[in-house]
């Protein structure tokens, strides 16, 4: 189904959901700005992919660096119309009174704070071409809490909040917006970085469960943008089979 958009800007497109989403959307013969850390990863990624890209390595934590590098996007990849918001991560599963503080606020300047700043850098320029799609990478996370999910979780439900505001606020601009809530995804790092590097840790997180991809996620992204332009897809919660929503907890003595 052909889509009224040219250009996307992925963040977190190094690996995981991001490059997933890249690839599908390339597909569509976007032009993609690729924006991630890794600067050696994002170059493979765009040789890989057969439509033209430009680069953006930058840690979205640093807004100074964020706004000059989205300042100097090259006129012909300028014109973003679908920004993929997917930047993001989880550190720790400690309870809140043992969590690492400087692990919340990496969560909250990463899910948080960056992802607001990119949608107002990108957001104004859709608005005055009268089109575009702002797609928000949220979590089950935000909606159910769990053990050891505190800033995570809350870090969630504010892109939750935040993308269902943005969405008052841009009606009649002809603008989209969409949160994508996954459950359980393997095949990133996500488990990984949340353990900082424990393999054996993020393995035992999907063992014996069939998770979700994140080719599975790329598609709930493509589906939304394909919707014929007077349809708003305004969230997508998805969970693998394996995954459920739990009992509330009751503690006993």
């Amino acid at each position: 189904m052909a889509t009224p958009y040219h250009i996307a800007l992925v963040t977190g497109a190094s690996s995981g959901f991001g490059e997933a989403i890249a690839e599908r959307l390339a597909v569509r013969g976007m032009k993609l700005v690729l924006l991630a850390r890794r600067a050696d990863r994002l170059q493979a990624l765009a040789a890989r992919l057969n439509v033209p890209c430009h680069i953006i390595a930058v840690d979205v934590r640093d807004q100074a660096a964020l706004r000059a590098a989205i300042a100097a996007i090259p006129a012909e990849f300028a014109a973003v119309d679908v920004l993929v918001n997917n930047a993001g991560l989880a550190l720790g599963l400690e309870p809140a009174h043992k969590a690492d503080f400087d692990d919340w606020q990496q969560m909250i300047d990463t899910n948080c704070t960056a992802l607001a700043l990119l949608t107002r850098l990108i957001l104004p320029g859709m608005v005055e071409r009268g089109r575009g799609h702002i797609l928000m990478m949220g979590s089950i996370a935000g909606s159910y809490a769990y053990p050891g999910g505190n800033a995570y979780g809350a870090s969630k439900a504010f892109v939750d909040q935040f993308a269902r505001n943005v969405r008052a606020d841009v009606l009649g601009t002809g603008v989209r917006v969409t949160n994508i809530e996954p459950g359980l995804v393997g095949g990133s790092e996500f488990s990984l970085v949340r353990f900082k590097g424990d393999a054996e840790k993020a393995a035992k997180v999907y063992a014996g469960a069939e998770a979700l991809t994140p080719a599975d996620v790329a598609e709930c992204v493509d589906w939304a943008i394909a919707q014929p332009a007077h349809v708003n897809i305004s969230s997508i919660e998805v969970m693998p089979v394996c995954q459920a929503h739990g009992p509330l907890a009751v503690h006993r003595k």
